[in-house]
């Protein structure tokens, strides 16, 4: 039939039968795209009896196995997931282990270790019967060790020893005395050259703890640890590492509470190098940066950008995803916005003057008493403008060191009583004239200290709100004060009970 024949066909056809056709069309085709997957749900045991006659097939060809599932093994084994009842395929199995465990002994005639090796662990998998499989074991080994050469592999263990060249490559110590030992298990020279070589081992891990080498002392354990778990030095070894780590984790608060951030920073990293899971370390590395957080808001405040950004930088290094750098970040926007405003670019003699008339008005405040307030009329808030302008002129300094004993008295008399939110302000302005000093951070743990003090009183009235403001003040002032975690801890418990 010619193409305008059947067009002409086609087009003398009802709709109906159109569609018939069409429908028969779809169908036939559907039919042998699926022919399979319906036949492998329609008539299982088929499918069944097929894989095992492929089975049958590769086990005849000695295909064994195949990570493409084409092996003996895997088609036996899809044949009994799809039809477990039946037995054939079990028995299937154990043609496949009987002749995984003759071509092992075939191939240790023939000196090839690495087929005997992958063969023999293909019959033992298929669970052989282990007397069998143990004596392909010990006749491969005894080739093995023939090949090797015992003697040769012993005294380059021993020279390797002498030359303390006890791990880290195939041709130290410990590695070949293990090489040996795979081969000969019982081999008494390298039994005993192993238990001298993990003891010179565990020695250099505990000279490295005597040099704080928390790291190296670590790596050194968990070697001697891989090569035999039960030797007789490792239970010691293990509790000093164990002692040195605890110390580390107490150093390492200690440097944190006394504002040495970055000593801290270097144990904590130490202590997660060795186990990445200690919950104390890690909990540490996030208060560290709410604390660089907290110093670069304070920074920013003193219109010091460069140390603020540097501060920035350390937090986010430790904690990049910590709530405590969105806050700080903001800050230090802030603060760089204000010195926009306070001092817009001006040429250096017109500086100079604005300069001094901010140290006049700041003498003035300070003579009426107003150190902290009325808001921009300070004393405090006039010397921070004239900071801003010129923080190295020396009459900028000196006017800095007249005003810091007034601060540091200002917060110890807010302080006694009471007054934490003005005792903030007063501290404040005294990390802003003297920096982060050890005496100022402590000033700083003393008012977190009788923050906590208040949210314990209002937690234990039930005041859950009043004494979520509390811990928030407490955390804002020292992050790292003790016992703000639990404090924190129970105070989210009362508050999740009272819902």
């Amino acid at each position: 039939m010619s193409a305008s024949s059947y067009v002409g066909f086609v087009q003398r056809l009802r709709p109906w039968q159109r569609w018939t056709i069409v429908f028969a069309v779809v169908l036939v085709a559907l039919v042998i795209a699926l022919r399979r997957p319906l036949a492998d749900r329609l008539w299982p045991e088929a499918r069944a009896q097929a894989l095992r006659d492929q089975a049958a097939l590769a086990l005849k060809h000695g295909r064994l196995t195949a990570a493409d599932g084409s092996g003996a093994r895997e088609l036996y084994e899809a044949a009994l997931a799809i039809d477990p009842d039946r037995n054939d395929a079990r028995v299937g199995l154990v043609r496949v282990a009987e002749a995984a465990l003759a071509q092992a002994r075939t191939a240790t005639r023939v000196d090839d270790y690495a087929q005997a090796h992958k063969a023999l662990q293909l019959a033992q998998e298929l669970s052989v019967p282990r007397q069998q499989s143990d004596a392909v074991a010990v006749q491969l080994r005894q080739r093995e060790a023939a090949h090797a050469g015992i003697g040769r592999l012993l005294a380059r263990a021993a020279a390797a020893r002498a030359a303390h060249r006890l791990d880290g490559g195939d041709d130290t110590a410990l590695p070949l005395y293990q090489r040996v030992l795979a081969l000969q298990p019982d081999r008494v020279e390298a039994l005993e050259g192993r238990e001298d070589a993990l003891s010179d081992l565990l020695l250099q891990a505990r000279r490295a703890l005597e040099a704080d080498d928390i790291g190296a002392a670590a790596r050194l354990v968990a070697a001697a640890r891989g090569y035999d778990p039960g030797h007789a030095d490792l239970p010691d070894a293990e509790a000093r590492l164990a002692s040195a780590m605890d110390q580390a984790r107490r150093l390492a608060e200690q440097d944190t509470r006394r504002g040495r951030l970055d000593q801290a920073a270097a144990r904590y990293r130490v202590l997660l190098q060795v186990d990445p899971s200690d919950a104390v370390s890690q909990r540490g590395i996030e208060r560290l940066a709410q604390a660089w957080s907290h110093r670069a808001a304070r920074l920013a405040a003193d219109f010091r950008f460069g140390d603020a950004d540097a501060a920035l930088a350390n937090a986010k290094a430790l904690a990049p995803d910590a709530p405590a750098l969105r806050d700080a970040e903001r800050a230090i926007a802030h603060a760089r916005q204000a010195q926009a405003r306070l001092h817009p670019s001006m040429p250096r003699a017109q500086r100079d003057r604005r300069v001094r008339v901010l140290l006049a008005q700041a003498d003035e405040a300070q003579a009426r008493g107003d150190l902290l307030t009325p808001p921009g009329d300070s004393a405090f808030d006039k010397l921070r403008a004239a900071r801003a302008l010129s923080p190295d002129d020396p009459a900028v300094r000196r006017a800095s060191a007249r005003l810091l004993p007034v601060a540091r008295a200002c917060f110890e008399r807010e302080l006694r009583a009471n007054s934490l939110a003005r005792a903030r302000a007063c501290l404040d302005a005294r990390v802003a004239l003297e920096g982060d000093s050890t005496a100022s951070a402590h000033a700083r743990r003393r008012l977190a200290q009788r923050w906590l003090a208040v949210g314990e009183e209002r937690l234990r009235a039930g005041a859950l709100q009043p004494a979520q403001d509390a811990l928030a003040s407490a955390r804002a002032v020292d992050a790292m004060v003790p016992g703000l975690e639990d404090f924190a801890a129970r105070l989210a418990t009362a508050s999740a009970s009272a819902r």
